[in-house]
C-alpha cells in the first residue's frame, strides 16, 4: 500500500477529468490508476468519484478529499523544493485565481512571460469573478481588487486600481448628465453585484462623502459586461478604468461626474493562512510585484 501514489493518483484524475488523460499525462497505466483510485476508496470507506460511462464527477466526500489532497502534494512538493540542491530551477504547479477582466487584460503577459523564464512550472489559472475560498478549493494565491474581506490572508499589495464613472454618449443625450451624486437617484444605474451598491455608489463631492440611493433593474457579477451594457446606453456604470478605458478611448463611453471621485482601490496577491508560501509562489509574486510597480492601473 502506497498512500502517496494513491493521492496522485487521485488528483491527476479529477485534474485531468477522466482515467485516461490523466493515464496520458502522467505516463501511469489507466488500469493501474483505476486500482490505485479503488484502493485508496476501500482504505477510506467511502465513496470519492461517481464514474459513468460518459462522466466523472466527484462527491461530496471527494471534493472535500481531493481540497485537501491538493493541498498536501503542494506541501509535500515544496518542502522537496526547499531542500533539493536545484532550487534555481522553479518545478511543480501553481494554482492561481483571478477576477475575469483583471486575468484577460493584465496577467497573461507577466504569467507568459515569467513562464517562459521557468520552463518546469505549471499553472493552472481560474478566472472567475467571485471571490474563491483559497483553502477549501486549494489555490495557492489569487489576485484581489478592492477591500480585503478575509483578515486571516496573507496579502501583498502589487498595484493601485483607479475608479471611474461614465455612460454612453446615447445615454447622455437621452437621460442627460448627471451633475451631482444625488442625481444617480434619477437615474438607470447598473450594479456589479459582488458589491454592495451603498459600497459601489460611494463618492467623495468636495470633501465630503456622499452615498445616494440608486434605483436599478440591471447587475452583473462581471464588470466587463457591465461595461458592454453601458456603451450600449443602458446605463450608468462604475468600475475599475482597467477595462474602461478602451470604451472611453473609443468613444463608446464618456466619464461623468468629474467632481467627484471615488478612492482609488489595491490589487493585491493573496495566500492562503497557515501554509507556508513555496518559493515557486514567492517568485511569481515578487515577478508580479516588479510587473506592476508604479503601474497604476
Amino acid at each position: 500500500m502506497n498512500k502517496f501514489e494513491e493521492l496522485e493518483a487521485f488528483v491527476a484524475v479529477v485534474d485531468q477529468h477522466g482515467f485516461s488523460a490523466a493515464s496520458e499525462r502522467s505516463g501511469v497505466a489507466k488500469s493501474v490508476l483505476s486500482r490505485r483510485v479503488s484502493d485508496l476508496e476501500k482504505r477510506l470507506g467511502v465513496q470519492l468519484m461517481q464514474r459513468t460511462t460518459r462522466k466523472l464527477s466527484l462527491t461530496d466526500a471527494g471534493q472535500h478529499f481531493y481540497q485537501r489532497a491538493v493541498g498536501l502534494l503542494s506541501d509535500l512538493s515544496d518542502a522537496e523544493q526547499v531542500v533539493s540542491d536545484s532550487q534555481c530551477d522553479l518545478s511543480g504547479r501553481i494554482k492561481l485565481a483571478a477576477p475575469l477582466g483583471m486575468g484577460i487584460g493584465h496577467l497573461a503577459e507577466p504569467i507568459a512571460a515569467f513562464m517562459a523564464e521557468h520552463s518546469n512550472l505549471e499553472i493552472v489559472v481560474e478566472l472567475n469573478d467571485r471571490q474563491m475560498d483559497l483553502v477549501e478549493e486549494g489555490y495557492d494565491m489569487a489576485i484581489r481588487i478592492g477591500d480585503l474581506q478575509d483578515s486571516s490572508l496573507i496579502a501583498r499589495k502589487l498595484s493601485t486600481v483607479n475608479m471611474v464613472i461614465c455612460a454612453s454618449p446615447d445615454y447622455l443625450r437621452k437621460q442627460g448628465e448627471p451633475l451631482h451624486p444625488t442625481e444617480l437617484s434619477d437615474h438607470e444605474v447598473l450594479v456589479y453585484s459582488n458589491l454592495t451598491p451603498g459600497r459601489q455608489w460611494s463618492f467623495k463631492y468636495r470633501g465630503e462623502r456622499v452615498s445616494p440611493s440608486v434605483k436599478y433593474r440591471i447587475s452583473a457579477n462581471n464588470g466587463e459586461l457591465l461595461a458592454k451594457m453601458a456603451a450600449n446606453g443602458l446605463g450608468i456604470t462604475a468600475g475599475p478604468l482597467f477595462y474602461l478605458q478602451p470604451y472611453i478611448d473609443r468613444g463608446e463611453l464618456v466619464p461623468v461626474l468629474g467632481e467627484c471621485t471615488r478612492p482609488s482601490v489595491g490589487m493585491y496577491a493573496v495566500y492562503p493562512p497557515g501554509r507556508m508560501v513555496s518559493r515557486r509562489v514567492k517568485m511569481l509574486s515578487d515577478y508580479l510585484f516588479e510587473y506592476f510597480r508604479d503601474k497604476p492601473i
